[in-house]
């Protein structure tokens, strides 16, 4: 299996330009003809370009030196060199590029084909031809070609999703991932299954489709670095709407205020974002009377002011009248 990697630190530095060619024509009968010497090729740029056939950042694991091809020198015969390729390096959609140092954001590939020039090459020098005039025609002169820009950058990979599945660890967020879309996440009877984010595509009668994405599950003190999902709560930060998973058979008002505390101290503008309070579990209620447990819970966070769901990802009880909450309320959200 591709491990998943959404950070990493790379070197980039742009091709040299090429030297200028100090050189005289030497032809019959002209020995001391005038100069020809031709410009150097401009250094190759180093590019970012976002893909959709991209998931992680893995390859910049083993690879964290990224070179462009340096401009050739000028050649006789007023001949330019040849400019140093550029180096095109494909990133997921959804890269956001910083500066190392100043943590700077330099750009944010959101969109596939995106491109963004993290060095450029440097510029050819100009060949003794160049200088040639009319008082002046014995020119012994030629320009360097000026370095690359260099610098370290940090590739920050944060899903586009529209829809970002939360909750704590066990509430059956990958369940519901599979229950929704066609992806298949890991699923196991304890707490941390997920140890990376998920993306799935919900495809209503081949014409509506949502992304949706589940993290690994928060627990108390993930923002300050506790547990898995606060690495990855940079994944729902594009979500458009948050399907907030509860599991009905626990202690649904502690666990939503949990959630809610971490996505406040993480980043207090994801509160503002359309929720849905999904109940989750329905299939482990006590089967005498479910029905009062599932309106107790329902009536307290409506009145929270939440739209809310009962669900079981497991039996897929209420999974097809959620599919079609999830594309109305999108449509709301845009």
């Amino acid at each position: 299996m591709e491990k998943f990697i959404d950070v990493a630190k790379v070197y980039v530095r742009a091709g040299k330009g090429g030297d200028g060619l100090v050189s005289f024509r030497r032809e019959k009968f002209q020995p001391k003809g005038g100069p020809d010497g031709g410009d150097g090729g401009k250094g190759g740029d180093v590019i970012f370009r976002a893909s959709s056939q991209k998931y992680t950042l893995l390859d910049f694991k083993y690879k964290k030196h990224l070179i462009a091809q340096d401009g050739e020198n000028g050649k006789p015969k007023n001949q330019k060199g040849k400019d140093g390729e550029d180096l095109i390096v494909l990133v997921p959609v959804g890269t956001v590029i910083k500066d190392e140092q100043t943590g700077e954001i330099l750009a944010d590939l959101d969109e596939d084909g995106k491109i963004f020039v993290a060095a450029k090459g440097g510029r050819g020098g100009r060949g003794n031809s160049s200088f040639r005039s009319s008082t002046f025609q014995i020119v012994k002169i030629a320009e360097k070609g000026t370095s690359g820009e260099e610098r370290w950058v940090i590739l920050e990979l944060k899903f586009i999703a529209d829809v970002g599945i939360i909750g704590l660890p066990n509430a059956g967020k990958s369940t519901l991932l599979k229950a929704l879309t066609r992806a298949n996440p890991k699923i196991a009877p304890y707490p941390f299954t997920t140890i990376s984010p998920n993306l799935g595509v919900m495809d209503l009668d081949g014409q509506r489709r949502l992304y949706i994405v589940d993290i690994p599950g928060l627990i108390e003190g993930a923002s300050e670095g506790k547990g898995l999902g606060n690495e990855f709560l940079r994944h729902i930060e594009r979500a458009r709407i948050y399907v907030h998973l509860i599991d009905i058979t626990g202690d649904p008002k502690k666990d939503f205020q949990i959630i809610m505390k971490e996505l406040e101290n993480y980043n207090p503008e994801l509160l503002k974002r359309k929720m849905i309070v999904v109940l989750n579990k329905l299939d482990l209620l006590d089967s005498k009377k479910p029905e009062n447990q599932i309106r107790k819970w329902k009536n307290y966070f409506e009145k929270l002011g939440y739209l809310t769901c009962a669900i079981s990802a497991l039996t897929g009880y209420g999974i097809n009248e959620l599919k079609e909450t999830l594309w109305s309320e999108f449509q709301k959200a845009k």
